[in-house]
């Protein structure tokens, strides 16, 4: 089964760009496809244009018994600066398929292209470092620490690449400005809206200029207004040539998306299910 279909919106020439030491993501584009070093080790990339996502005959069984086929064999190919909701029930499948996009499971069966990286021939330790440098996650709830600030829930995400406290704290600031948030720095979770504090989430995942944003019912925990505001700042940061990929089971929120893939009882098909 392929889930291959294209619809994209018209976008601005604008680019996104958190940082300017990082290369821009461009829209419509092939991936780079750079390979991965740590340590002695390096994974090359694939030379083929497999776009940003590239799932070849992908799925996981979980062991029983009796074996449960959580996500059924699929191929599925997302480009850069596409914008995508993957629409499903409770129970379908799309936090299994989250786990397997973000490298935090791996598949029983096929082949993971990530950035044209073979996923399924790293260590876990070489995933981590993709991971790092790829995906920015947002997730339904916040997961921000309630003793910090704002600005350092946005700075502590960068202690792992390595980079001075200092631009840490600056990078922090630029993000949460982006964002909308510049005014809220030293505010801590527990004084911030809903809203708030899912943009210091987003904030916080853009922080290391990720290729691909990778939300997980991002307005979950939200009312509506304020998941319509969440949304437009997703919107913005497609418009200016950021991947975002939404999990979600509400088809209001999947329209803001330029292309939809359902998923039910673990089967991907390309468009809104009935």
């Amino acid at each position: 089964m392929s889930v291959d279909g294209r619809m994209r919106r018209d976008r601005p020439s604008t680019s996104y760009s958190a940082t300017t030491e990082r290369r821009k993501p461009m829209v419509h584009s092939p991936s780079t496809a750079e390979p991965v070093t740590v340590g002695d080790v390096t994974v090359e990339a694939d030379s083929a244009d497999t776009g940003l996502i590239h799932l070849d005959g992908v799925g996981l069984t979980y062991p029983g018994p009796p074996p449960v086929e959580a996500l059924r064999p699929c191929d599925l190919r997302i480009d850069s600066g596409e914008y995508v909701a993957i629409v499903g029930p409770s129970g379908s499948g799309k936090s299994t398929l989250l786990n397997l996009l973000g490298l935090l499971d791996r598949p029983t069966c096929g082949r993971y292209l990530l950035d044209g990286n073979d996923t399924s021939l790293m260590s876990e330790k070489q995933r981590t470092a993709l991971r790092a440098r790829t995906i920015g996650f947002v997730f339904q709830s916040f997961h921000l620490m309630p003793h910090r600030t704002a600005e350092e829930n946005v700075a502590l995400s960068l202690v792992y690449q390595g980079i001075p406290a200092r631009r840490r704290r600056e990078k922090a600031r630029d993000m949460l400005e982006h964002v909308g948030l510049g005014h809220r720095l030293g505010a801590v979770p527990t004084t911030l809206s809903g809203g708030e504090r899912q943009r210091v989430a987003i904030a916080r995942a853009l922080a290391a200029a990720p290729s691909l944003l990778l939300c997980d019912e991002p307005t979950g925990n939200l009312d509506s207004k304020t998941a319509e505001s969440v949304m437009n700042t997703l919107d913005e940061l497609n418009a200016a040539g950021l991947t975002v990929l939404i999990i979600t089971h509400d088809d209001e929120i999947a329209g803001h998306a330029g292309r939809a893939v359902t998923i039910r009882d673990g089967v991907l098909s390309e468009g809104f299910g009935s």
